[in-house]
């Protein structure tokens, strides 16, 4: 009785072999998409910050009159060591240790650009909207003269345009290593724009122009489209620093 109890548990052993064997193996490309929301808090994966849109298309203001946007950000450290940093004491007085700034949203067509345009706006800035954005633009002097330069001519209100400009600002991520420079480093224009595009995903080498002011970094300008997607603009690029090694000064 045992031997023939033991003949027919090998049976099935053997049925179920057979059985198991024709079934599909699932590879994670024939899985369906809903096996992923069964993945519990701790081993779902996280999006990249870096990946995901920073505000909604729906919320972006849509500008008008031009083909894209150059947003400038212009090294502080390089500015407040020129001439012209004794006239902005927001951002370069003593106990100022700005980095990247904005220097402004533009305007731009594929060929040239259009600037000081009539708006019924007005040329001046309010102080209550020029504190808006402060943190990221030090200088009411500054924003005022992007209004009436740039931002006239965006086809956009004033509170819009600098509304824009904060989300812009905010799209773009800063590489850690640029962030917060403690000592002078040299380095090259090509090694500032490979920085950039390694912390942004989708930025290209054709969307991104890194300028100098003589040796030194002055600014990184980045082309965005009307919705503030990357954007190649090879006249942007072509004005890229033509010099193989760059000085970064320090923040103080």
């Amino acid at each position: 009785m045992g031997r023939y109890t033991g003949f027919i548990a090998f049976g099935l052993m053997l049925a179920a072999a057979a059985v198991y064997s024709f079934l599909p193996v699932e590879t994670p490309g024939d899985r369906p998409a809903s096996t992923a929301t069964s993945q519990t808090p701790s081993t779902q994966p996280k999006a990249d910050p870096a990946q995901s849109p920073t505000v909604p298309a729906s919320d972006i203001p849509q500008g008008s009159g031009f083909d894209f946007y150059v947003l400038a950000l212009s090294w502080s450290p390089t500015f407040c060591d020129s001439e012209a940093a004794g006239r902005n004491r927001e951002q370069c007085g003593g106990d100022k240790d700005f980095s990247w700034v904005v220097h402004g949203l533009w305007p731009q067509n594929d060929k040239g650009w259009p600037e000081n345009c009539p708006t019924s706006e007005g040329t001046r800035v309010p102080e209550r909207i020029g504190r808006t954005v402060m943190d990221i633009m030090p200088s009411m002097g500054l924003i005022g003269h992007q209004w009436r330069k740039h931002g006239s001519c965006s086809g956009l209100g004033m509170s819009d345009y600098f509304n824009l400009l904060r989300q812009a600002h905010d799209t773009i991520r800063i590489p850690a290593e640029l962030s917060d420079v403690e000592s002078e480093s040299r380095t090259s224009p090509q090694a500032v724009e490979a920085a950039f595009i390694r912390s942004n995903p989708g930025l290209a080498r054709s969307a991104v122009a890194v300028t100098c002011d003589r040796e030194r970094v002055d600014e990184v300008r980045i082309c965005l489209d009307k919705s503030l997607g990357f954007r190649n603009c090879p006249e942007v690029d072509s004005r890229s620093c033509r010099r193989s090694e760059i000085t970064i000064p320090p923040v103080r």
